[in-house]
């Protein structure tokens, strides 16, 4: 998740104001739709929406979804989805299912961002990462619950001026700080003796990444793997490590990924605290049933999950996307780039994905999703579907 990107789209929500953009969808004439195709499985999809609907059963049928100008409730969302899904399941050929969603469906395209107004599309994916439930002289990494003494302010109840913007701090000697920072934490000790570890690890450029993309498979030896999800953040910034690299010339930028943030790290570790600290952000998690757990609190499906920032796109929406990904070869590096397009649902979101521009593909679980993930990143097309209201 990077900036420019955090190389490694970065999942796990931040508090942040509620910014305010132009109008970020925009309505198409039958002129101007795309051509719709797909190239993953119909069952991958049908999970996806029917995990959105889950959501949405969660809500009121009232409550008001923006979709670009127009506004929607919650039942038009869910009536969207069933008639997507009926359509899809129909016996009829490709051809004429595309026809009855161009005919039955309004169609919104992003605006995008920049002079150029274009979407950019990165990846994310859950780390498979071995463990122990128990610290030892090989692991002696942890990660961490969410403490009992973070506080989270609502500072609107104060003053309407701020809107939307959050606090998350602690109570030292009778004041309100700011709650501690990765360095406190993982390089001072600030938590360490609470009983708030989840789960220890060999590798802590493997935590770093775990808290990057928010979620996450963990193996401890000799046990049975679990999930952990995104619980609560230390509210402090996130700051990218790939754009520090850059400016200090340390990685070019021509040769910018995950991969080679990670290589760096790894062949300096000498640098490891210096780099890893520069991102004050810190993640806490929480155990899961069912996993990885997107920002709507159901599981997000591989390469028909995206993130995007949920203040201005809709929540669970079904939308459709055309870009570019990765090809590689056994050894994970890049041996072309393949044009695709695809239905995806709206399901997750991140603290580096802002704005009408910025798109963040589920990628999958394990080393070669991550590959993907780590080296996506490409301009795109990103439209919103939404049932017709009859005479419309």
């Amino acid at each position: 998740m990077v900036c420019f990107l955090m190389f490694v789209a970065c999942t796990a929500p931040m508090e942040r104001p509620i910014l305010r953009y132009p109008e970020p969808l925009e309505r198409l004439d039958e002129k101007a739709l795309p051509s719709f195709s797909d190239d993953m499985t119909v069952q991958s999809l049908e999970l996806a929406v029917e995990r959105s609907l889950r959501y949405y059963d969660r809500l009121p049928g009232s409550r008001i979804l923006r979709v670009g100008p127009g506004r929607y409730t919650v039942a038009e969302m869910k009536e969207t989805l069933r008639l997507f899904l009926e359509i899809l399941k129909g016996p009829e050929p490709w051809a004429e299912k595309e026809r009855k969603i161009t005919s039955s469906f309004d169609i919104y395209r992003a605006a995008g961002s920049g002079i150029r107004a274009t979407v950019l599309f990165t990846g994310y994916y859950e780390p498979v990462l071995k463990a122990s439930p128990t610290e030892t002289a090989e692991y002696r990494y942890p990660i961490y619950r969410a403490p009992k003494d973070l506080l989270i302010v609502d500072l609107e109840k104060f003053r309407d001026r701020y809107r939307g913007e959050r606090l998350v701090a602690r109570i030292e000697k009778g004041e309100v700080v700011p709650y501690y920072s990765r360095e406190e934490i993982d390089g001072e000790g600030a938590l360490k003796g609470r009983g708030l570890e989840i789960a220890w690890f060999p590798d802590p450029v493997d935590i770093f990444f775990l808290h990057i993309q928010g979620s996450g498979k963990i193996c401890p030896v000799g046990e049975s793997c679990f999930q952990v999800s995104y619980a609560l953040s230390n509210g402090r910034p996130y700051r990218s490590i790939g754009k520090y690299l850059m400016d200090r010339g340390r990685v070019f930028p021509g040769d910018m990924s995950a991969q080679a943030i990670k290589q760096y790290l790894r062949d300096n570790p000498g640098e490891l605290r210096e780099i890893l600290h520069y991102n004050e952000s810190y993640v806490f998690f929480r155990t899961v049933k069912e996993g990885p757990v997107g920002s709507l609190d159901v599981p997000v499906t591989a390469g028909r999950s995206i993130a995007t920032d949920q203040t201005i796109f809709p929540k669970g929406a079904l939308a459709f996307i055309r870009t570019r990904k990765p090809v590689l070869n056994p050894e994970g590096r890049i041996i072309s780039w393949r044009s695709f397009s695809r239905f995806v649902l709206n399901q997750d979101t991140g603290g580096a994905i802002t704005g009408p521009g910025r798109v963040d593909l589920f990628c999958g679980s394990g080393d070669e999703a991550g590959a993907v993930a780590g080296y996506m990143k490409e301009e795109g097309e990103l439209y919103f579907l939404v049932k017709k209201r009859k005479g419309s």
